[in-house]
């Protein structure tokens, strides 16, 4: 897959145009993923930092998210998500996720997702991954990236709360404890008693985790944690109450729609990106439409990293962050590339078959 290209410094009609070829195809598994991606926490959140900046930057294209809901279905749904980046990675894309809630019942995972990665040059398809693993990654490197910036001009919590308390959450945890926080007390709270205590049983095999305990009521794990990390999968707000968050702690909202809206108002709300994120009835949607602005908005994780904004720390902090398809292609192109340095590559022969114009 690699391109001839012309010299840049020479004039651009020095010489002809070396022709392009076609990449091979390769898929690439869910245990190749993890493979590539295991013990790479720091890694991962270098090239997650680089790709927000690359994005900040204008250095990359992330056109809305498409959800294909179901009339017959309607907690379920599929999302698109498209996306393209520049840089070094150079690599255009297609992630396509499900969230059906229900597989949680019949003891599968909720979401399920595959990612296309698209040559630059020609526009070919040369991969195809198994993506749940990819998504996970992403979105705790994001959440512990945000937690380490946003805590940088405030007392580094030691007391953590789990909303929700399945893959996500676990990834969340690892990512943090990988790049060295440790906590006194870490709290957990999921409607489902098995979940709860399932993930109470995976912090306890961990080192970091300390004081472990199980919470009945939302209240009492958020008046509890100085972090607190919502990864449920509410489809609106169920968390109404601003005076839980009068200790001002720093939430992650990952799950973009725990939040009522009078509590988006009574934080200061940094997002991903303001556009993504205040769309699809998120909570921060939900606060636009109820005041008709973004007044309450403070900036962006990107704003954060580079000084150009510093939260204050006399009220709860709502890091709110949408997802964005650039996240899913740059960890991607690292699990392709490493992959293929290893020689593990399972590349489908022929699959691009008829590629003659006139036959």
């Amino acid at each position: 897959m690699t391109t001839v290209r012309s010299n840049a410094m020479e004039p651009a009609m020095s010489q002809p145009p070396q022709p392009h070829t076609v990449p091979p195809f390769a898929v690439i598994s869910g245990a190749q993923v993890q493979h590539a991606l295991q013990d790479r926490e720091k890694q991962i959140v270098d090239l997650i930092e680089a790709t927000y900046h690359l994005h900040a930057a204008g250095e990359s294209v992330n056109p809305p998210s498409y959800f294909l809901r179901f009339p017959d279905r309607p907690s379920s749904r599929i999302i698109a998500l498209p996306a393209s980046i520049g840089g070094q990675v150079r690599v255009d894309g297609l992630k396509w996720i499900s969230s059906f809630p229900d597989n949680v019942q019949a003891g599968i995972p909720r979401a399920s997702a595959v990612l296309i990665l698209n040559d630059h040059d020609t526009g070919y398809p040369f991969a195809c991954l198994e993506s749940s693993i990819i998504s996970a990654t992403r979105t705790a490197a994001s959440a512990a990236l945000a937690a380490d910036h946003l805590t940088r001009n405030r007392q580094r919590p030691t007391r953590i709360g789990f909303f929700g308390t399945g893959l996500i959450a676990r990834y969340i945890h690892t990512f943090l404890t990988t790049l060295g926080w440790s906590f006194e007390e870490t709290g957990v709270h999921d409607l489902s008693p098995d979940s709860a205590a399932g993930f109470r049983d995976y912090l306890q095999q961990t080192s970091a985790a300390g004081q472990i305990t199980v919470h009945d009521s939302p209240e009492e794990l958020i008046r509890s944690s100085d972090l607190v990390v919502f990864a449920t999968i509410a489809g609106e707000p169920h968390i109404g109450d601003p005076a839980w968050f009068h200790h001002n702690p720093v939430v992650l909202h990952v799950s973009l729609r725990d939040l009522a809206p009078e509590i988006i108002l009574a934080s200061t709300n940094i997002v991903d990106d303001v556009e993504h994120c205040l769309k699809a009835n998120t909570s921060p949607h939900l606060a636009e439409q109820l005041t008709g602005n973004r007044d309450f908005l403070h900036g962006t994780l990107a704003d954060v990293m580079t000084g150009r904004v510093t939260p204050p720390t006399d009220r709860p902090l709502v890091f709110s962050p949408f997802g964005l398809g650039v996240l899913d292609l740059a960890v991607g192109k690292y699990v392709y590339d490493e992959t293929a340095r290893s020689g593990q590559l399972h590349v489908i022969e022929d699959f691009f078959h008829d590629l003659r114009r006139h036959g």
